[in-house]
């Protein structure tokens, strides 16, 4: 499965996805790909490091949805301790997995990485490492080196069949916090299925 350009992407949907930037590209590329008639609304990747900031614009965007009279499905894990009571005030539902890396790996090989002690790295957070850590932990590189070493061993950059070239990025991200650096390759294959389990139970009026 390679992903390119395409003009074939319905332009009226009467549902809408919406959910985590970090795999745009991905859902993108499928929603295409399947013919799925449904739109997406991507929030930015680095609020998972914000919790008021994901709940807050989470639920503005599921409710300006509802505003405007369109369906919704949501393109999360479990990534917010109330996910679960922001789903039902929009009487919604979600992607089933923990987490996106889930959603795109499976939750086998998942778990036998992250026993490993690995930290796992996509395209749209190693544009923005630096940044973005700094931005939630403080300037001090010791101190964020610290945070990652407690708990990881190595990075692991994915890259998916959407992926641009993020070689030296993924470099960076890596030496910015003194892991080495593990490349894996995987197909969308999974995510494929995660996608179109939760728009066929948004379908069928699924709880």
């Amino acid at each position: 499965m390679t992903c390119s350009p395409s003009s074939d992407c319905p332009k009226q949907s009467t549902m809408r996805m919406v959910g985590c930037g970090i795999l745009h590209k991905e859902v993108d590329f499928l929603i295409v790909k399947n013919g799925w008639n449904i739109e997406t609304q991507f929030l930015d990747s680095s609020l998972h490091n914000y919790f008021n900031r994901l709940y807050t614009e989470l639920n503005e965007a599921l409710g300006a949805n509802e505003d405007n009279g369109a369906e919704t499905v949501v393109f999360y894990g479990s990534c917010h301790p109330k996910m679960d009571g922001v789903l039902q005030q929009h009487h919604t539902l979600r992607t089933q997995g923990q987490n996106c890396i889930v959603m795109l790996l499976g939750y086998e090989r998942f778990m036998a990485e992250l026993s490993k002690g690995a930290y796992f790295l996509l395209e749209d957070w190693a544009l923005t490492w630096e940044p973005m850590l700094t931005k939630a932990f403080g300037t001090n590189v010791a101190v964020v080196r610290e945070i990652f070493h407690s708990s990881h061993s190595s990075i692991i950059a994915i890259r998916t069949p959407c992926s641009a070239d993020f070689t030296a990025e993924a470099e960076a991200a890596a030496r910015f916090v003194d892991l080495p650096l593990i490349w894996i390759d995987v197909t969308l294959d999974h995510l494929e299925t995660v996608l179109d389990d939760a728009i066929q139970r948004k379908q069928r009026g699924d709880p």
